[in-house]
């Protein structure tokens, strides 16, 4: 298998691309900007699924699915939310193809099966659900309503990259009903805090919780809070985003309750989602220019043995001594792949894995059966160490969680070297051109000035940081006067 990537340094979107071919992760498909996800890569969304489900359920959250189609007057139901996802959107017109009878073989649309209404393949389920809420919820009993859907959305994006930005992903999407403006905003904030708790503890990837500034709020929300990761490129990602949104959608597909008092009330709303995009996060806060770096909490192989021998023989004393080993690895719950191909050398096993970001590899050969050994590689520092195998099966399961830390820490600590406070506009655009990453600034709060700067630095906010501490200064581009500094940053 060849690792030769393009190295980080000479160009990152070509390292980025190639890594995620050549580990057998996805690839590009008949489908225009659409992904086929390889089951290694698939391996990968499975664990992060796994782990949300379990988050998610035990704040309270079922799973249920709505359909793939909306109606488009439905979709037209509430304003902002059409107009923001309008540009993304592919439409189903027709019901029915036939052939032509003027090209044997060949299909076209069958003119007499025009559908009464269009219909939107869904690029966000708000629309559909709330439409079916309202079947659901006619009294303060029936709240809250906590659901949450795993499936798939298209958004016709002109631009691609694999995981990172696709016309049809996979993603969770929740979508809750609350009584109170206060209960929503709390069930948007818990949120926020599961896909930080993920992030940063099985993803091993740092992130900033924050709210959007109005112009980067999600289509017909009335806040949006956001995780924000920084990449190893010095560009932001956003990696998850939590909406509290308001009555909007209530309002507008008529869902009231009847409370306690016997009012009728319009219900008060939240959605969520974070989506496949997470691995191209995954890849790029940690991988380097061998290939994949994956926190053991999510790779889908944690440990893998390579055999060394010479004939059937040795590889069978080796087999009876491994055999021991891996059946107390997986009693302690850790994925382990046992390698006895033998299409592949030790040393091509060794790249496979390598450009793959196994975390720990585990080579034993005919020297280490006579000396009671084996050597274990990590993948994160590539350090090597000869081990008892009488041993090893604890020093493995260490070795895991002190990589699972070292990544974080890592990433912590690019991240700290790349957010850089700034007082001038000069001292600005010097940070966004030269060291990347965040950059910690005073704004005026409006919409003009952050469009200017957009223009002018293709640097967007990112967020406004919740720990914020309050300090009075002057916006980097007009002077006037601003309360609080906000984290810009280029962005994908």
């Amino acid at each position: 298998m060849s690792k030769n990537l393009t190295k980080r340094e000479v160009d990152y979107s070509k390292w980025y691309n190639e890594l995620v071919v050549k580990a057998d992760l996805a690839e590009n498909s008949a489908v225009r900007g659409c992904m086929v996800i390889k089951p290694y890569g698939f391996a990968i969304w499975e664990k992060m699924q796994a782990e949300l489900d379990r988050m998610f359920k035990e704040t309270g959250h079922e799973n249920a699915y709505f359909p793939l189609l909306v109606p488009k007057s439905l979709f037209e139901a509430e304003e902002k939310n059409a107009e923001g996802f309008a540009k993304e959107c592919a439409v189903v017109t027709h019901y029915r193809l036939q052939n032509d009878p003027n090209n044997e073989g060949k299909l076209r649309v069958d003119p007499a099966a025009k559908l009464e209404e269009e219909l939107v393949i869904r690029p966000t389920s708000e629309a559909i659900i709330w439409n079916t809420y309202k079947g659901w919820i006619q009294s303060y009993r029936d709240l809250p309503l906590l659901i949450n859907q795993w499936a798939n959305v298209m958004r016709w994006e002109m631009r691609t990259r694999l995981f990172l930005r696709t016309a049809e992903f996979l993603w969770q999407e929740g979508h809750t009903a609350h009584a109170t403006k206060k209960e929503a905003l709390v069930e948007a904030r818990q949120m926020q805090d599961v896909y930080a708790e993920f992030a940063e503890n099985y993803m091993a990837m740092p992130v900033i919780k924050g709210a959007k500034s109005e112009s980067e709020r999600f289509a017909g929300a009335d806040e949006t809070y956001t995780i924000e990761a920084l990449m190893q490129d010095g560009k932001a990602l956003q990696a998850g985003t939590s909406h509290f949104l308001g009555q909007n959608f209530a309002k507008a597909f008529d869902v009231k309750y009847t409370s306690k008092e016997g009012k009728q009330e319009f219900v008060w709303a939240t959605s969520w989602g974070v989506s496949t995009r997470l691995i191209g996060g995954l890849i790029m806060t940690h991988s380097d220019d061998l290939g994949l770096v994956l926190p053991p909490k999510l790779a889908p192989i944690q440990v893998v043995i390579v055999p060394i021998y010479k004939g059937e023989e040795q590889l069978e004393a080796i087999s009876d001594k491994v055999n021991v080993f891996v059946k107390e690895l997986r009693k302690k719950g850790i994925s382990v792949k046992f390698d006895t191909r033998d299409t592949y050398r030790p040393g091509a096993k060794f790249a496979e894995y390598e450009l793959k970001g196994v975390p720990v590899r585990i080579a034993i050969g005919k020297r280490d059966l006579e000396n009671n050994t084996v050597e274990v590689a990590r993948r994160d520092t590539l350090e090597k160490q000869s081990v008892s195998q009488d041993d090893v099966v604890d020093v493995v399961a260490n070795l895991l969680e002190e990589i699972q830390d070292n990544l974080f820490n890592k990433a912590i600590s690019y991240r700290k070297e790349h957010t850089t406070e700034v007082n001038s506009f000069e001292e600005f655009k010097e940070a966004i051109k030269n060291v990347g990453g965040f950059v910690s600034a005073h704004w005026d709060g409006t919409i003009e000035t952050e469009d200017k700067i957009k223009e002018l630095t293709k640097a967007t906010i990112r967020c406004i940081p919740l720990d914020n501490k309050l300090e009075e200064g002057k916006c980097i581009l007009t002077g006037k006067k601003s309360t609080q500094r906000v984290l810009f940053a280029k962005a994908y």
